[in-house]
């Protein structure tokens, strides 16, 4: 059994438990936008019709938002001022897009409007550019995890000053 050297720290660092959380939701808003997309391709392809697309996403609105902010927050709170505005362009555009629905629409996403206008592109490419941002994101929190991980080297060198070469 391994004796625990002096000075070290079993325990998980908040940089680490930050970049960990910030890839588990950076994941999970990509499977999220996948769905997204796919969704919103089957109604351009007519295997759905425009109510139960709608409901689909609309369910999704919010616990997008929720995580997206959480995430921004949590940047905030610790310290990581530079990926906390990073992500605000996106927080503020998430915000503005359920801020300027109509009232009388079901949600972001509505039914009776979604063919008119070109909404249904809109909403395609919004999706798109969003996967895309968090495509990227999730590897720059990727690198900074590996980065960190590395500054603080949490495995012990070996001690080779007895090493016979056999």
């Amino acid at each position: 059994m391994e004796e625990p050297v002096p000075g070290q720290d079993d325990s998980i660092s908040l940089d680490t438990a930050v970049f960990v959380f910030s890839l588990f939701d950076t994941g999970a808003l990509l499977f999220l936008l996948v769905y997204y997309v796919i969704t919103l391709s089957d109604l351009e392809c007519d295997y759905l019709n425009a109510q139960q697309c709608c409901y689909r996403l609309n369910i999704w609105v919010i616990p997008k938002m929720a995580a997206h902010f959480i995430l921004s927050i949590v940047f905030l709170l610790t310290g990581h001022y530079y990926l906390f505005l990073a992500s605000l362009p996106l927080a503020v555009f998430i915000l503005r897009e359920y801020i300027k629905v109509p009232k009388g629409n079901f949600g972001v996403y509505d039914p009776t409007e979604i063919h008119r206008m070109g909404q249904l592109k809109n909403h395609m490419r919004d999706a798109v550019i969003g996967l895309a941002y968090y495509l990227i994101f999730f590897f720059i929190y990727l690198y900074c995890l590996l980065t960190h991980l590395l500054r603080s080297n949490p495995v012990p060198k070996p001690d080779l000053s007895d090493d016979t070469g056999f």
